[in-house]
């Protein structure tokens, strides 16, 4: 792994957003989010993961991030990053059961959660959101 990218790992905020992982051509091959982006993007570097991702991360020449002000503002622009770069690294979901929605519980004090099990009896739903 390169200086430039440790120098920005190390700068990365603890806050809500998405990151970018480029390859040497610059071509984006994964997009992902987060509610920390420094604890997110540095468990890539760290300890053992399947195949897929220690292939991406032996890609990963450089790197972008966008801080969002919310975790649900980061999973509305990871999917729209996804579509408008389709990375190699990023799988298409097929299985409609596992497909995220956004649902606001219908208690005293409503609650914003992102889910792939929603509950339409307590609370309202919107979704799915598809990878593409």
């Amino acid at each position: 792994m390169n200086a430039e990218l440790n120098d920005k790992r190390s700068l990365l905020p603890t806050s809500p957003g998405c990151y970018l992982f480029k390859n040497a051509q610059g071509h984006i091959i994964y997009v992902g989010k987060s509610k920390s982006l420094r604890h997110r993007v540095n468990s890539y570097f760290t300890g053992a993961h399947d195949l897929k991702t220690q292939l991406l991360v032996t890609e990963i020449a450089d790197m972008e991030h966008i801080v969002t002000s919310s975790e649900l503002e980061a999973l509305v622009l990871e999917l729209n990053l996804i579509k408008q770069h389709t990375p190699k690294y990023n799988i298409k979901l097929s299985d409609d059961a596992t497909y995220p929605y956004i649902q606001i519980t219908k208690e005293t004090h409503p609650r914003l959660l992102i889910t792939r099990r929603p509950s339409k009896k307590h609370a309202v739903v919107y979704g799915p959101f598809q990878c593409i």
